[in-house]
């Protein structure tokens, strides 16, 4: 069981990815402030760190950098989760730290493969597989097999 801190600030898109966490044997926590991610990183000593892009106050890019310049977390896997993708954004989060980088919607089954090549340590699942129930679009739609928004 593999223990996972989520950074998201959006409460569908935590319930979402907790529940497929938890549902694949990992024990997910969240945070919702990102102000407080890596004193809850430090605290449970994650073996794989999910955050959003888009947050208030420390923005994902700046946590990467902090948890890429923090010791004990420097070698955590991180996987970028965000609605927001523009050219040159996934390069930009990879420069900062993060191993994956999964826009929204993604798909359930990319999500699940991404975490368990990231937690054996592998990296990113091939970036061009999509399949599978969207989540994360701006549908709106619920979380049982529908889409939730950033």
């Amino acid at each position: 069981m593999a223990k996972i801190l989520i950074v998201e600030d959006n409460a569908l898109n935590i319930k979402l990815f907790c529940d497929l966490l938890a549902a694949h044997g990992h024990q997910p926590e969240a945070v919702t402030d990102s102000r407080q991610a890596l004193d809850a990183a430090h605290e449970l000593d994650p073996d794989l760190v999910i955050t959003d892009i888009q947050l208030p106050h420390v923005t994902g890019l700046d946590l990467i950098r902090m948890i890429r310049a923090d010791e004990q977390l420097c070698d955590v896997p991180i996987m970028a989760v965000t609605a927001y993708s523009a050219r040159g954004d996934e390069e930009r989060i990879r420069a900062a730290g993060a191993q994956a980088y999964v826009s929204k919607p993604i798909s359930v089954m990319r999500f699940a493969d991404t975490v368990e090549q990231l937690l054996k340590g592998e990296g990113e699942a091939d970036p061009h597989v999509d399949a599978g129930p969207q989540v994360g679009d701006s549908s709106g739609g619920d979380p049982e097999g529908g889409a939730v928004t950033e």
